[in-house]
């Protein structure tokens, strides 16, 4: 089998990458694109801590094929990191202390970063049920499902003061 170019947006920059058959994107994103936020945890899709953003949809980067990108936005927690901080979901997980190895935290804020961008104020049912995909073995989850509320409150703060 050959290998194939295969073009995708990953966050606001447009890549080109040679990818044999069935190669997954989070080995591509780690070791073509240097994109390392994406873990590598189970590769059988069954931990979130791979979890990258496609389209805006939370996908999990072990079981996806590359080749089924092309033309497609992939959202990586490296792409939605500013320059000069973190992303305030970022922030509200270091603030809540919502991680403790930080294996999973990366796919539990691409996670949120989903839910948020869909569901202006969730519930903490609608937080767990966004967050069931993720497994993490250190926080117990409260601070997790606490964090993203905080993140939740301080994007509708922030949309709130911005309405004339």
């Amino acid at each position: 089998m050959t290998s194939t170019i295969v073009s995708f947006w990953l966050g606001d920059r447009q890549v080109e990458v040679m990818v044999r058959p069935l190669a997954t994107l989070q080995s591509v994103l780690r070791e073509q694109l240097g994109q390392t936020a994406a873990k590598e945890g189970c590769r059988q899709g069954g931990c979130g801590s791979c979890t990258v953003l496609v389209d805006g949809e939370p996908m999990l980067s072990c079981l996806l094929p590359v080749e089924d990108l092309d033309g497609r936005r992939v959202t990586t927690l490296e792409t939605i990191t500013p320059a000069d901080g973190l992303d305030p979901i970022q922030q509200a997980f270091v603030d809540e202390r919502a991680f403790q190895c930080g294996y999973c935290t990366p796919g539990m804020v691409m996670v949120a970063t989903a839910l948020l961008d869909h569901t202006a104020a969730p519930d903490e049912a609608a937080i767990a049920e966004a967050l069931s995909g993720n497994i993490c073995r250190c926080t117990g989850y409260q601070p997790i499902l606490r964090a993203v509320a905080v993140a939740a409150a301080a994007r509708h703060e922030d949309t709130v003061e911005r309405v004339p």
